[in-house]
């Protein structure tokens, strides 16, 4: 697999819209900033894409919503972990 410049764009414009919508999806306010979004948004993006392969749902005829559902989950479920722990880090000081 070629790493181009074009691919990299597109991950990190796919990792950030999966990362925002991960915010959206866990309630209350996140304190992260937008970088660490980004960051959970791509690791999200790239586990989703592996768990949907393995699970034989990654290639579908049309947008593929289960691949898609696996990262927007990831990444809520990153964004909640993170968030957890730099709010327990603000806590305790």
């Amino acid at each position: 697999m070629e790493l181009t410049l074009t691919g990299i764009i597109v991950a990190l414009i796919v990792g950030l819209v999966v990362g925002a919508l991960g915010r959206l999806v866990v309630p209350g306010r996140q304190n992260i900033p937008l970088w660490l979004t980004l960051v959970v948004g791509v690791v999200a993006a790239l586990l989703g894409t592996v768990i949907a392969r393995a699970a034989g749902v990654a290639d579908t005829a049309g947008f593929d919503w289960i691949e898609f559902f696996f990262q927007v989950a990831l990444a809520a479920i990153g964004v909640a972990l993170v968030a957890g722990v730099g709010g327990r880090r603000h806590l305790t000081r």
